[in-house]
C-alpha cells in the first residue's frame, strides 16, 4: 500500500487571464511534472457567482449525476426535476467549461510549440469541437458518520484512478478537502482547495489535471496522475463533513484520430502513438476507441467480443 504524505508536492498556480506562449509553457511544465495545475479564477474565466449557483443545484442523489453533452441548450437525456427546471443554467455552465477547456488546449499547444503549418495553437482545440464523450459531473460525498466499522484506510470516497479524457476541470468548495495525488515516489500527497496566495480569492482556483488520452497523445510527456478522494478523517479533518465538487471531463470528438502531435518536444519522447507516415502497420486509434479500451481495462470487458 502506498504511504501517506511522505512526499508533499506544491502544485503550481497559473494565471491564464493573458494567454500567451509563456503561460502555455508554464502549463506544460506543470503537466509534465505533476499532471495537475491550478488556474487562478478571478472572474475572467467563469464568474465565481456562476460557480456558486451551480453548486446550489443539488438533486436527490447520493454520489453523482452525469450530464452528457447539450445540443442547442437541450440535454440529450432525461433530467431529474431539480435539474430539468434549471436546464438552461446547467447548459450554460457546461458551455463555459468547454470554452475554458478550449482555451487551455490552445495554451498547451503553444507551450508545446506545435508546428504552425500543421495547426499551431488550434491543433488540440480543433479536435474538440463536435460530439464527444465529454461529461459534466456533479459530485456529492456525504459526511462520514462515526461508527465502529468505519475504517478510513478502506472506506475511501473515490478510489485511486486516473481520468480517461484530455483534461479535467475540478471545482471545489472552501473548507472541503480530501483530494490526494500519487507522487512519483509512491506516496500520497494531499491537495489544498485554496493553495497559498489564493485564500482571499472570490472563488478557489480551478484545478486542472491531464487525462490518459492527452498523455497518450503526447507520448507520455504530459502526465496523467493517479489520484483519489479520502474521507474527512483521513484528510485530517473531523468526520461529519460533506464534500461537494463539480468535474468537467473534456474529451476530443469521437472520430478524432490520435495521430502524433507535431511538436519537437513530443517527438523527443519514445513513440507511443503510431505514425503512419513512417510506414507503421498499426492503425491510428480514434478518441472513441481509446476510451473504449480504457473502460475495458478498468471494468474487465472482453474487447474481442465487442467487435
Amino acid at each position: 500500500m502506498s504511504q501517506k504524505n511522505q512526499d508533499q508536492i506544491d502544485i503550481p498556480v497559473v494565471d491564464i487571464s493573458t494567454p500567451n506562449a509563456h503561460v502555455g509553457r508554464e502549463l506544460v511544465d506543470a503537466a509534465v511534472r505533476y499532471g495537475f495545475v491550478f488556474i487562478r479564477n478571478q472572474g475572467s474565466e467563469i464568474a465565481p457567482t456562476e460557480i456558486d449557483e451551480a453548486f446550489e443545484l443539488r438533486g436527490d442523489y447520493k454520489e453523482a449525476f452525469n450530464f452528457g453533452e447539450f445540443v442547442n441548450g437541450i440535454a440529450q437525456q432525461l433530467l431529474p426535476s431539480v435539474f430539468a427546471v434549471n436546464e438552461a443554467q446547467v447548459s450554460h455552465f457546461a458551455d463555459q467549461c468547454h470554452h475554458l477547456c478550449l482555451k487551455l488546449l490552445r495554451l498547451f499547444a503553444l507551450g508545446l510549440e506545435v508546428d504552425v503549418h500543421q495547426g499551431g495553437e488550434e491543433w488540440f482545440s480543433s479536435r474538440h469541437e463536435g460530439p464527444s464523450a465529454t461529461i459534466l459531473r456533479f459530485l456529492y460525498y456525504p459526511a462520514t458518520r462515526s461508527s465502529s466499522d468505519f475504517d478510513p484506510s478502506v472506506d475511501v470516497r473515490a478510489g485511486a484512478h486516473s481520468d480517461y479524457g484530455s483534461i479535467t476541470l475540478l471545482f471545489q468548495r472552501p473548507g472541503q478537502p480530501g483530494l490526494e495525488v500519487l507522487t512519483p515516489s509512491g506516496s500520497w500527497s494531499s491537495v489544498p482547495v485554496s493553495p497559498a496566495g489564493t485564500e482571499s480569492d472570490a472563488s478557489p482556483p480551478i484545478l486542472i489535471n491531464i487525462g490518459d488520452l492527452l498523455s497518450y497523445w503526447t507520448n507520455g510527456l504530459l502526465r496523467s496522475t493517479v489520484h483519489r478522494v479520502m474521507s474527512p478523517a483521513e484528510a485530517g479533518h473531523a468526520t461529519g463533513q460533506d464534500r461537494y465538487s463539480i468535474a468537467y471531463f473534456c474529451h476530443p470528438v469521437n472520430e478524432a484520430q490520435l495521430v502524433p502531435v507535431p511538436s519537437e518536444r513530443v517527438r523527443e519522447r519514445a513513440p507511443v502513438v503510431p505514425d503512419t507516415a513512417t510506414g507503421s502497420d498499426e492503425l491510428v486509434m480514434t478518441a472513441a476507441e481509446h476510451l473504449r479500451r480504457r473502460l475495458a481495462a478498468a471494468y474487465g470487458w472482453d474487447t474481442a467480443k465487442d467487435k
